[in-house]
């Protein structure tokens, strides 16, 4: 194995046992001598890899983004796309809404990650552009006059909130099994369209509608690059 294949599965594995060490504190925050301990490397070896704990922080955030891609890319029916669209939040609720509010401290706060900003930013935008394309597809083949901004802004509200309940201590203590929720959840996702009948309208309208998503989207790409770099 070469140094540099050695150096990956390092990193891996440190960005794997950092995020670990995350949702365990509880609170969004750990130490690097912490993290050098539970990996049993020297603290200088962290640096060798990454120039701050903040960096750290949004390689973790960047890893996590690739992995959302990587499951909304496979290539399969449309129903099994929105389903994973909303079970990807709700399956690990503490860690979507953590590594959310660490982006929003790093967005507003930290300066000289620019490079990673738009790095992430990118990802994020193949990625919103594969659901826009998976969520159109499902309205489509269930006959829905619901637009795909609709749908992917109740997909998104619902996940949200979603996790957000499986995430509290009450919920945990009072109101039941996690597994059934998420399994409701993912079936209100997937009638919802079915309430919106479809109705003669132009098609165009709903083309109109797909591209006015992706044009937002690489808008708003565009402005975070002015505003990161």
């Amino acid at each position: 194995m070469s140094r540099q294949q050695q150096f990956k599965i390092r990193e891996e594995t440190i960005l794997a046992t950092a995020e670990q060490l995350l949702l365990d504190s509880g609170d969004g925050d750990i130490t690097l001598d912490h993290l050098a301990e539970q990996l049993d490397l020297a603290k200088g070896t962290l640096y060798k890899h990454f120039s701050s704990k903040d960096e750290l922080y949004l390689r973790i955030i960047i890893r996590y983004e690739e992995q959302l891609f990587a499951i909304n890319n496979i290539d399969d029916s449309p129903s099994a796309g929105v389903a994973r669209m909303i079970f990807q939040q709700l399956l690990n609720p503490q860690k979507a809404m953590l590594l959310n509010q660490i982006e929003e401290r790093l967005a507003a706060s930290v300066t000289g990650l620019n490079r990673l900003f738009g790095e992430l930013y990118d990802i994020r935008r193949q990625r919103m552009k594969r659901l826009i394309d998976i969520a159109s597809a499902y309205l489509q083949d269930e006959r829905s006059s619901m637009s795909t901004r609709d749908y992917l802004s109740s997909i998104w509200a619902l996940g949200q909130g979603g996790a957000g309940l499986l995430n509290s201590s009450f919920y945990q203590r009072y109101l039941g099994r996690r597994d059934t929720l998420r399994y409701a959840f993912i079936m209100q996702i997937l009638e919802l369209p079915s309430h919106y009948p479809t109705y003669a309208h132009d098609e165009a309208v709903e083309d109109s509608d797909i591209q006015e998503l992706v044009e937002q989207i690489e808008t708003e790409s565009e402005a975070h690059r002015n505003t990161t770099y």
